[in-house]
């Protein structure tokens, strides 16, 4: 089951924001259980409906709400989960002339959380929404409760790095005459690959459109670049030293987030901790679902005021 909210950013773009319930069937892996209720006559705790925390899922640069739907159906029977696609991406506006850079990304997490009555949230970003993710808390420690930041750098990446990206998105060999060939390509046959990572297959699956020639991405490249411009020149450091709620940093240990950098986040971030998940790269929580629970579910449990009997599967 999924619900669709639209959102308003900055500027007036239109946003796509979804929640997901687990469907029928086998009982989910377990959840944050509920904090304790409000007392009699009082209204539903801040930034929930129902009574039930809210929690924002901020996918990453390429990416879509729908790559969140595993970790928000395992999270919907405690918490609302509510998964954004953000300016670009999925099916959220994607504006010619945009703005594309870090402060538009930001004002629109925020206005999610302000128009879906979800605040004070627990944040969950991967990559440039973890970025998301904690430049929001910075700014507005009002609306967030804790932070969780998967395989995201605070240091800038440099120009060699966008040269290398550029070249890698042009390399695609589009259109793909089928979603089995997209798979197949990002999944094994990309050159960029270390070995072969199927998750990767998927994830990229779900950004394809159907178009009269084949398969092609449903976001603009161009508009990827201008995205991801602000932290190829940028380092932020600064935005995560100003961080005062609890901070998860978590990496895989084939990622791109390397083990020294993740613990000088973990050291600058005030309330920061550090988890990895061997078997994992970039795609933490698509890779070792199981294992992202497992280390996720305490850490949310215990933002939301009582710890969760386990996450594992």
């Amino acid at each position: 089951m999924v619900r669709r909210f639209d959102v308003s950013g900055q500027g007036g773009v239109r946003l796509a924001a979804w929640e997901f319930a687990d469907p029928p069937g086998p009982p989910a892996p377990p959840a944050p259980p509920d904090p304790p209720g409000p007392s009699a006559g009082s209204g539903p705790p801040a930034g929930s409906a129902a009574g039930r925390p809210g929690v924002l899922l901020l996918h990453g640069l390429l990416g879509r709400a729908a790559h969140w739907a595993d970790t928000a159906r395992w999270l919907s029977g405690r918490v609302r989960a509510v998964a954004l696609d953000q300016r670009g991406h999925g099916r959220s506006a994607k504006p010619a002339a945009g703005p594309f850079d870090r402060d538009a990304f930001v004002s629109d997490a925020e206005a999610a959380v302000e128009q879906l009555g979800l605040g004070p949230a627990v944040l969950i970003g991967h990559a440039m929404g973890a970025l998301t993710a904690w430049q929001l808390a910075a700014r507005r420690p009002d609306l967030v409760r804790a932070v969780v930041i998967c395989d995201m750098r605070a240091a800038a990446l440099g120009v060699r790095a966008r040269r290398e990206w550029r070249d890698w998105l042009t390399s695609w060999p589009l259109p793909f005459a089928t979603l089995a060939d997209v798979r197949r390509w990002f999944g094994a046959e990309d050159p960029a690959l270390d070995r072969p990572r199927p998750a990767r297959g998927d994830f990229f699956a779900e950004v394809m459109v159907e178009r009269v020639d084949g398969w092609r991405p449903g976001f603009s490249r161009r508009q990827m670049l201008a995205a991801r411009e602000s932290w190829v020149r940028d380092a932020h450091w600064e935005e995560l030293a100003q961080v005062r709620c609890p901070a998860l940093v978590v990496r895989g240990l084939e990622g791109e987030l390397g083990r020294a950098e993740a613990q000088e986040m973990v050291r600058v971030l005030p309330r920061g901790r550090y988890a990895d998940i061997p078997d994992a790269g970039h795609l933490v929580h698509m890779e070792r679902p199981a294992e992202w629970r497992e280390i996720v579910g305490p850490f949310v449990g215990e933002a939301l005021g009582v710890a969760p009997a386990g996450g594992r599967s």
